[in-house]
């Protein structure tokens, strides 16, 4: 082709590119972005109750919930690239692959857990054991040979450290607070848009607002003006109109460390500049930068009984635990995410774990569930807590899937004798059971590990760990049922649709 001959094409080509991209997009939904009239695939007009047409409306995106921030999803390496001092060999690194979600700014606070406890104490009237099940064991901060009855008797309930991170609750009482916590913030959004009535003295034991509970039908309120549906019809919000939040939930391992690192503070055009060991730059762990230079990055034990520094000039300034947002947030505008206290994550404990986690979204726990059903093939009636009854699936049920086979997959593929078995079918095993939730299992009676189904993974260190800990990398675990007086969790919620601010 010809020199002139090139240049006319390349003309032509950016006339029509001109003339296209002034036009508007097309949708998908039968017109432009925005919300089209009818569909594209069938020509039927969406909400014409006339014509039975499909209720659609063109939402403009998920809003954050209350607390949290929006953590844009991408790759990373996941594990420590740093050297393993402790010798644990329990994060080996390994790139993956994370959709968008929202983590909270800063821990959960006792004030926090307060307006829990009161909720539960004033709504469970006949159930006086949901209150006493989610109560803080404050003898976490018991020690045999110190005297630290002050915090046994405040921390909690003291207001003086109502903005202190709550401690001494379980992996277990954290999920459950995720769960009350989902179902306030969506009973507030429907306050909000007059839907229902603010009417918090008429909910008691099951009779209570529960997200689930109120999508399937098994929970009315008090209504005000239910939402506009097709033809005008007034009826009660459904997943479909996108006004209700997805669950709180405690972040997965490699959220959390992904949300931690903030990488997005070292990268330019998807070129990562420099790594971090620390959800900071740098070696150290203080302020680099000339107007605070000097200044802990975060509240953690600097050497064997020193915990705060001298006297009149402090090193991180507190003894024990600080008022959260105290310290400098990372490049996400995450506040602890390193020091103050660990934090539960979701994950069960394996430490081959990122060997054999998915490339995309990583996350070792799986139960899968299905909604019980009545005789009649309806959805059972809740249960006398106002929630919605689920259960296991069967292998029965999974037989002829080809993603997963069970619904208990904590344990899958984590090197006891099942992972070891080969793919014959006919094998049979002598040795009893050969799945079961402990670790490198060998026979009923012989168990080679501490590691089971109930160990959780805590992260980030905290103001009783060295600097060590510090890095988001670094993973511990304990039983899902135990608490401490250094482990406190921070709650996320996943993104559903399109990234906003996406290019």
């Amino acid at each position: 082709m010809r020199k002139h001959q090139i240049i006319a094409w390349g003309l032509c080509c950016m006339l029509l590119f001109s003339a296209t991209s002034c036009q508007k997009v097309k949708s998908l939904f039968g017109g432009v972005f925005g919300g089209g009239k009818k569909s594209s695939t069938t020509g039927w007009a969406y909400n014409d109750k006339k014509n039975g047409g499909i209720e659609y409306k063109k939402v403009k995106g998920q809003k954050a919930g209350p607390g949290l921030v929006f953590i844009p999803g991408g790759t990373f390496i996941l594990g420590q690239t740093q050297e393993d001092v402790m010798k644990d060999w329990n994060n080996i690194p390994r790139r993956v692959s994370l959709s968008s979600f929202y983590i909270d700014e800063h821990e959960v606070c006792n004030i926090d857990w307060l307006e829990y406890l009161g909720y539960l104490k004033r709504v469970f009237v006949s159930f006086p054991e949901v209150y006493e099940k989610a109560l803080p064991d404050t003898l976490v901060w018991r020690n045999q040979m110190a005297y630290n009855e002050p915090y046994v008797t405040n921390y909690l309930r003291d207001p003086n450290f109502a903005e202190y991170p709550v401690v001494g609750v379980s992996w277990e009482q954290a999920t459950e607070y995720c769960i009350w916590r989902t179902d306030r913030v969506n009973e507030q959004i429907l306050i909000d848009k007059n839907v229902l009535a603010h009417d918090p003295t008429n909910q008691a034991d099951e009779n209570n607002f529960n997200t689930e509970a109120y999508l399937a039908g098994q929970y009315a309120g008090s209504v005000k003006n239910n939402y506009k549906g097709m033809g005008g019809d007034r009826r009660p919000v459904r997943a479909e109109d996108g006004i209700l939040l997805p669950a709180y939930r405690l972040p997965t391992e490699a959220e959390w460390e992904y949300a931690a690192f903030a990488l997005v503070g070292n990268t330019e055009d998807e070129r990562i500049g420099n790594s971090r060991i620390y959800p900071w730059d740098g070696s150290w762990v203080r302020y680099a930068e000339k107007k605070n230079r000097g200044r802990m990055m975060a509240n953690f034990a600097r050497g064997e009984g020193d915990f705060s520094g001298v006297a009149g000039d402090p090193n991180d300034g507190y003894i024990f635990t600080a008022p959260v947002m105290s310290f400098y947030p990372n490049d996400y505008g995450l506040y602890d995410m390193a020091g103050n206290v660990n934090e539960w994550v979701a994950d069960v404990y394996r430490p081959l774990s990122f060997q054999d986690i998915a490339a995309y979204n990583p996350f070792r726990g799986n139960m899968f569930t299905t909604p019980l059903l009545d005789e009649e093939g309806n959805l059972a009636q809740k249960d006398s807590l106002g929630r919605m009854r689920n259960r296991l699936q069967t292998d029965a049920e999974l037989a002829t899937r080809e993603n997963y086979r069970t619904a208990d997959n904590r344990n899958f593929n984590d090197g006891d004798l099942q992972s070891r078995i080969s793919n014959d079918i006919n094998w049979q095993s002598t040795e009893g059971d050969a799945g079961t939730s402990d670790m490198y299992y060998q026979t009923k009676e012989e168990t080679t590990t501490l590691i089971d189904d109930e160990s959780r993974v805590y992260k980030g260190g905290s103001f009783r760990d060295r600097a060590y800990w510090l890095t988001p990398s670094a993973r511990r675990y304990l039983n899902q049922k135990k608490s401490t007086n250094d482990i406190g969790f921070r709650c996320a919620m996943s993104h559903i649709g399109p990234d906003p601010g996406r290019k």
